[in-house]
């Protein structure tokens, strides 16, 4: 009898500690802003390269949104779990 409610009080607990060690963030990295010469001869000279690094750039910075919409949907996904386990927490506790 005490082996059983020990085991089933102990299974909640069990449950929020593997899920809590589940719960990883990404890291999001914002890209550089492409660098523009203030002169404009060197703008000209350069016009390619400065070019392929704002195309460049514009790729990286909508990677970038995605990577903060996905990191976004993720927390508040575990918000909602970790709320959900604390009404268990409460509820086993309060008995």
């Amino acid at each position: 009898m005490i082996k059983s409610v020990c085991r089933d009080s102990l299974a909640p607990v069990f449950l929020l500690v593997l899920l809590a060690g589940q719960a990883h963030g990404q890291t999001c990295y914002s890209p550089e802003r492409p660098f523009v010469p203030t002169d404009p001869q060197d703008v000209q000279e350069y016009r390619d390269l400065i070019g392929r690094d704002f195309e460049t750039y514009i790729s990286d910075i909508q990677s970038y949104f995605r990577c903060l919409e996905e990191e976004r949907a993720r927390a508040f996904e575990e918000a909602r779990e970790v709320s959900q386990e604390y009404g268990r927490f409460l509820e086993i506790t309060s008995e």
